[in-house]
């Protein structure tokens, strides 16, 4: 069987892992022992699957022998027994395929949180700002570090950009699934005849990358400072610490202004568009790839229109997956951890689907 066979060679490779800790040269060696730590720890789930999995074939070959071997007064619960073991194998054989499928090489990547204010004008900046601090509130409620990287504001309080960094384990993997157009629909407070408005905004999440995985030319860049705006106090328009920096050939422009120093704000800026270079260089990559994943969900593409926050009907409809959820208010507060898990097991399904269609063709 291709699932026994594979399976078995990762757990071969899994056992001489660990014997290569235990060696002396390893544990000396830094760079090779996080290396091998971290082959280690990625293939630890599935090993104790598989194992797991081993286990219920032995409790079936187990309980056929009994079957065979039971008398009459046995038979029938045995073979209840045995139905319900052959469920678990099926179950656990799916999950397994599931951990077998190509991990994606950003999944373990912090990310950038771009938040845009669409078409809408005022109430779009207004939603943008809802949306940032939902997001700011799902990454209190699971151990992520949200770092404010700049904010454009507008007079009413909303928002005309935010760019925040999420730190933590496997970010990218969280947050991946929602880049693209949010759309909302309800009655804004400007309006005095009650109607419902729609507006939209913009997500993009980036992986943060290294230094070394981006060349940038420091001649291709033009770097402007200009005095900070909004809060801050007495820092406001007294010194020139935020920063705009344009990268030229390819037009693209990240303006930091959170911190009182030039310099991290410089840093914070070339972190940004480190990322959105490298999202442009992997959008190239992967259009081959995307043409072929015609039931992909969408992630990454910022054209497209994903989600409906209704708040007449206090519903948020996600329109990859046709799921939606009638607690738009406990959404609102950052509880879309069900959302993104069901995204998540979409996504799952259609590469095992695609998977399955190039074995069989």
């Amino acid at each position: 069987m291709a699932l026994i066979d594979q399976l078995a060679r990762l757990e071969r490779r899994f056992l001489e892992i660990e014997s290569l800790l235990q060696q002396p040269s390893i544990s000396g060696n830094a760079f090779e022992f996080r290396k091998l730590s971290k082959e280690h720890s990625e293939l630890s789930e599935t090993i104790a699957a598989f194992r797991s999995l081993k286990s219920v074939e032995k409790q079936i070959t187990d309980t056929e022998q009994l079957v065979a071997e039971a008398s009459p007064d046995f038979i029938e619960l045995a073979n209840a027994e045995l139905v319900d073991l052959r469920k678990q194998r099926v179950q656990m054989e799916h999950e397994l395929r599931i951990l077998l499928l190509p991990k994606d090489a950003n999944d373990s990547r912090n990310v950038f949180l771009e938040i845009r204010a669409g078409a809408g004008g005022d109430e779009a900046g207004l939603f943008a700002g809802q949306l940032f601090r939902m997001y700011s509130r799902f990454c209190e409620r699971n151990g992520y570090r949200i770092e404010l990287i700049s904010m454009n504001e507008n007079e009413l309080g909303g928002v005309k950009e935010v760019i925040a960094l999420v730190s933590g384990e496997n970010v990218y993997r969280t947050f991946k699934y929602e880049s693209g157009v949010h759309r909302v629909q309800r009655v804004p407070a400007t309006e005095s005849q009650g109607r419902v408005h729609t507006s939209t905004v913009t997500v993009a999440v980036l992986p943060e990358v290294e230094d070394v995985e981006v060349n940038i030319n420091e001649s291709d860049l033009r770097i402007d400072t200009f005095r900070a705006g909004g809060a801050g106090g007495q820092h406001v328009n007294r010194t020139d610490s935020a920063v705009r920096i344009t990268h030229m050939p390819s037009g693209l422009v990240v303006v930091c202004q959170d911190e009182r120093s030039q310099i991290k704000n410089r840093s914070k800026a070339m972190k940004v568009l480190q990322a959105k270079l490298f999202e442009m260089a992997q959008a190239e990559q992967e259009k081959a790839f995307a043409a072929e994943r015609k039931l992909q969900v969408g992630r990454g593409d910022r054209s497209e229109r994903i989600r409906t926050y209704n708040f007449p009907q206090s519903r948020v409809s996600d329109h990859r997956i046709n799921h939606t959820t009638h607690a738009i208010q406990d959404f609102m507060e950052g509880d879309i951890g069900d959302m993104l898990s069901r995204l998540s097991a979409f996504d799952q399904e259609q590469l095992l689907k695609e998977q399955a269609e190039r074995e069989l063709g």
